[in-house]
């Protein structure tokens, strides 16, 4: 049952917004700061994803169809259903809707391959897997956001996230922010990724810390808004009660309807841990793009359910593992703010195949 210390930090940093926001200047320095943070985490988003390689996974598309339905279909659709929770007082409003926001984020790259190595599932699967939903995601999670939220932007006001329509401003951060930087990484991945390959222990670092300084404009923002006042512990823990709901959910639906779907045993274990999780690199700062002042209630349910996915899903590797009678494999759960990676050298030519095929 792994205590991920990227968490630790994440929150240590929460508590740090939250006794010394910023202000004024700072907040406005803050601010610009974050908004370079963003762009420069999604250029090397771009710079380190190998679309060849996530084209190569089109030979298994059965499998990776059944993972993004997962993630940007029946993740939202329960999403949507837990509305209900609002009007039984289990939700504050604002609650719910970063909770409907982290149903429609993209799926974990790194984790999902480390538990599917753990597992003794197909790797290469889940490897292509990661790949298709970082793509998908940096264009279907605004686009979901707009027709399920509402919007972004700053327009969320006194009633939470979205409650101010989703503007032309909004469109124009999301391309400026997050689909340029992202778009120059692909293009200049010629020149740049072999060094950002080869560097990418160091610019993890910079990842990391982008996203801290990410949460703490987030959440300093939030407490200048008083937001602190809005959610109370009770609130936190109908919260923590439901997302322990959707996450068993969803790790039962992609096992067992794997296996309706006739799948071998490799393809169901890359289905589930690929299929049941959602990423937090990914989120926190397209949340800071899409809520604006708003984004500190819409990522608190993301970090609380990305701790929980990773202590489950440990236990159900190695569980996994036993029970395929071979020894655990030494592969680690990434860190929350580990970033979406091709496959290591020498592993782009197995693609996505069944789960006969070695990587």
């Amino acid at each position: 049952m792994p205590v991920d210390p990227y968490i630790l930090l994440l929150f240590g940093t929460v508590g740090l917004a939250a006794l010394f926001p910023a202000r004024g200047t700072g907040a406005d320095l803050a601010s610009g700061a974050s908004t370079g943070a963003i762009a420069l985490l999604f250029f090397l988003y771009g710079a380190r994803l190998s679309t060849r390689e996530a084209l190569d996974g089109l030979r298994h598309w059965r499998l990776h169809g059944t993972i993004l339905a997962c993630t940007f279909v029946v993740f939202p659709l329960l999403g949507l259903a837990a509305r209900g929770f609002v009007p039984a007082g289990i939700l504050s409003d604002p609650l719910y809707q970063g909770l409907l926001f982290l149903t429609l984020v993209p799926s974990t790259v790194q984790s999902s391959i480390a538990f599917t190595s753990l597992a003794r599932g197909n790797v290469p699967a889940a490897i292509c897997a990661g790949s298709f939903s970082s793509l998908a995601g940096i264009v279907a999670t605004p686009l979901l956001a707009a027709a399920l939220l509402g919007g972004g932007g700053g327009g969320g006001g006194d009633g939470g996230p979205g409650s101010g329509g989703f503007s032309a401003d909004s469109v124009t951060k999301i391309v400026l922010q997050l689909l340029v930087p992202f778009a120059a990484g692909q293009v200049l991945r010629r020149w740049v990724g072999e060094f950002v390959l080869r560097h990418r222990k160091a610019l993890g670092l910079v990842d990391r810390g982008s996203i801290l300084l990410v949460v703490y404009t987030a959440f300093g923002q939030g407490t200048v808004e008083g937001v602190w006042q809005r959610v109370s512990p009770a609130r936190l823990g109908g919260l923590l009660a439901v997302e322990a709901v959707l996450l068993a959910v969803m790790l039962l639906l992609t096992w067992y309807g794997a296996k309706a779907l006739r799948f071998g045993r490799a393809d169901r274990i890359a289905i589930q841990f690929a299929g049941s999780k959602k990423s937090l690199a990914a989120g926190l700062p397209m949340a800071s793009v899409l809520f604006g002042a708003q984004a500190s209630t819409a990522v608190l349910p993301l970090m609380l359910f990305h701790q929980m996915q990773l202590m489950v899903c440990a236990v159900i590797a190695g569980r996994r593992s036993r029970d395929a009678g071979g020894r655990p494999g030494a592969v680690a759960p990434a860190a929350a703010g580990e970033v979406t990676v091709p496959a290591p050298a020498g592993s782009s030519r197995t693609g996505a195949g069944t789960g006969t095929r070695s990587g």
